[in-house]
């Protein structure tokens, strides 16, 4: 059963009735069901499918390829001894079916294209000079290695440039999503458990679907990350694997920025891991921003315009914060309840959370339709004027002359502001409007699982956000 995905499922069905052939491109991070969705939308009618294997030469893929053009009826196919022998037969395939829309998907494209296989020319070739001059072909193509795909497909400067008829990036699904999911699934769990593994997993569906029903969330993290035999017990490891033909120094940015909490700037992380300066480097960062493991974000005041680079990823920042290392045993989850690690855990992974959920926090403030930048932000102390360092998640700048410093708090009950707490607060809005010079309004707004104490300090917020309204879609 798909959950979600209406639009991008209505783009892949729509292809089925254009006049002319199209060409579509769904990409996404390993695990987020780009192959589900594209299944579903087509209801697994396909005139031919093949999928490409991780890690094999280009001879042994020629291989498959022949045999699935056998397996999908056409028994004469001979060797295919290069990619443009494979899209030739390819072509034949398709002439000899019967009138009618024919639905072409090629899934994990980007391991098809071995080192000197000349696959990505052959690619170009095919719909460029024959598929993309009929009215019958739907040539649907999908890739885990967004890197790859965003650069050899989306924003390809050659043959392919600006031939794409559709684009469809599929993100990780939402708080709301995830429910929906949980609850098709026949789990019953109330909305902080859904949070909790949301902390953990994130918005992957395949995360999702591996949880059991009638068991909780904390036997589930045990049973999947932490035995020696559940299923994600490897899964860190397999995922940049998957993504990167060369992980290392993928792995080596992520273990940088898994230590930095506000992330850090290009030429920290130069310095830190001992990069080189190079056009390399800055592929490797904008491959991780297109794989959403890191955002960037610029510091507003600061003339200096160097982006800084933060880990949002929820497994792979779970990853270094409880797994890297030593397996610590099945019932580890478990005996990590409560324990101070655990709290601290708790609120930089609901701060996490609110940094995925920007558009459902617009909402509930009622500003969705307003132009709007979101930071995050920081001020070092300065003793020769007594100033305190300052720290904030989530600025959001709005266009209508105010600014939301959002304060995120998770709680096993309403969160209580303390006077120390809203002096803090106090501070914060001082040394962010001293430092940056705005003259725009300052806001306090505060997002917790729980809601506020009505208390006296409970009047300095201008607004406040529950975990209930971060299910909103």
């Amino acid at each position: 059963m798909l959950i979600g995905r209406e639009k991008e499922k209505q783009v892949l069905q729509n292809a089925l009735n254009e006049e002319y052939s199209q060409f579509v491109a769904v990409y996404g991070r390993r695990r987020v069901g780009k192959t589900f969705l594209i299944r579903e939308a087509f209801e697994n009618r396909f005139d031919f499918q093949f999928t490409g294997a991780a890690n094999l030469t280009a001879r042994k893929q020629l291989v498959r390829f022949r045999r699935t053009l056998k397996e999908h009826g056409q028994k004469d196919t001979p060797e295919l001894t290069n990619w443009g022998d494979a899209f030739s037969e390819l072509k034949r395939f398709i002439m000899n079916l019967p009138e009618g829309k024919k639905v072409v998907f090629l899934d994990e494209l980007p391991w098809m294209d071995a080192p000197r296989s000349g696959f990505l020319s052959e690619l170009e070739s095919f719909w460029n000079g024959w598929a993309s001059a009929r009215k019958d072909i739907v040539f649907v193509v999908c890739g885990s290695s967004t890197s790859w795909m965003v650069k050899k497909i989306i924003k390809n400067k050659g043959g392919l440039h600006n031939r794409l008829n559709h684009r469809i990036s599929l993100n990780p699904f939402p708080l709301g999503l995830c429910e929906k999911l949980a609850q098709s699934r026949g789990l019953v769990l109330n909305r902080k458990q859904i949070l909790e593994a949301y902390m953990i997993f994130g918005g992957v569906p395949y995360y999702w679907s591996l949880l059991q029903k009638g068991m909780s969330i904390t036997s589930e993290i045990d049973r999947l990350i932490f035995s020696p035999d559940g299923e994600l017990h490897d899964e860190f490891e397999m995922l940049y694997a998957s993504l990167f033909k060369k992980p290392e120094p993928y792995v080596r940015v992520i273990e940088l920025l898994a230590k930095k909490k506000m992330g850090m700037t290009r030429q920290e992380l130069l310095a830190a891991g001992k990069f080189e300066d190079n056009g390399a480097f800055s592929d490797i960062l904008k491959d991780l921003e297109w794989c959403g493991f890191i955002r960037s974000y610029t510091m507003m005041g600061y003339r200096t315009k160097s982006d800084i680079f933060q880990l949002i990823d929820h497994y792979t920042l779970f990853y270094y914060e409880y797994i890297d290392g030593v397996r610590q045993g099945s019932n580890y989850w478990r005996s990590m309840l409560g324990t101070p690690k655990y709290n601290t855990w708790c609120g930089l992974a609901f701060e996490r959370t609110c940094l995925w959920h920007v558009d459902q926090i617009k909402k509930k403030l009622g500003i969705s339709g307003i132009l709007t930048n979101e930071y995050a932000w920081r001020s070092l102390p300065d003793e020769s004027i007594g100033r305190p360092g300052v720290q904030i998640d989530l600025l959001i700048d709005r266009s209508d002359g105010i600014i939301d410093v959002c304060e995120m708090k998770y709680s096993k009950e309403s969160y209580t502001i303390t006077s120390d707490y809203a002096g803090e607060l106090a501070r914060k809005r001082n040394v962010f409007q001293t430092v940056t010079g705005t003259k725009k309004a300052i806001h306090s707004i505060m997002v917790t699982t729980d809601g506020l104490t009505r208390n006296e300090y409970w009047g300095d917020i201008q607004a406040e956000i529950q975990l209930d309204d971060l299910y909103e879609l």
